[in-house]
């Protein structure tokens, strides 16, 4: 809960210092298994391909911090830059590059945290400016991607 607090915290001294306009996005899902285990199965910057159901593959530029490369099912393609990770806190974030989504200044982190007693709560949030006119487009598409990798890694994993 400490943890919970701690990046509600981070989150709400982030948007204050937001440019006018800035929106924000947070999914969470509880999980079976310590923070370990499961950042074991996901943590990997490109194991995305592996529990994401919207994402055909994944490819890394093998440069650091790496870049990689998503190419979704439906053949849309996103290049995202990774810009910290933390094996110990089992987080990473990252920014896009480009993406066919109606936004900019896109940063989002994607965290593990422990629940205690061998289960675990994922929160994969992000931070952006809408393009005119299509804040509400960019939230639902956000929210879907969010969404749907989370309930993939649920049913993967259990919880």
């Amino acid at each position: 809960m400490r943890v919970l607090n701690l990046l509600a915290a981070t989150a709400m001294l982030g948007l204050a210092a937001a440019p006018a306009g800035a929106a924000s996005l947070s999914r969470s899902v509880d999980v079976t298994g310590a923070p370990s285990a499961v950042w074991a199965k996901i943590g990997s910057f490109c194991a995305i391909q592996d529990w994401h159901p919207a994402i055909g593959s994944c490819v890394l530029d093998g440069k650091s911090p790496p870049t990689r490369t998503l190419k979704t099912k439906d053949g849309a393609t996103f290049v995202e830059l990774r810009t910290a990770r933390s094996d110990a806190e089992h987080r990473y974030a990252y920014t896009f590059i480009s993406s066919p989504l109606p936004v900019t200044g896109y940063t989002s982190t994607f965290q593990v945290v422990s629940k205690g007693q061998g289960a675990s709560t994922i929160v994969w949030s992000g931070a952006y400016t809408p393009n005119p006119g299509k804040a509400m487009d960019a939230n639902d598409a956000l929210a879907g991607i969010y969404e749907s990798g989370l309930t993939a890694i649920k049913a993967s994993l259990g919880g």
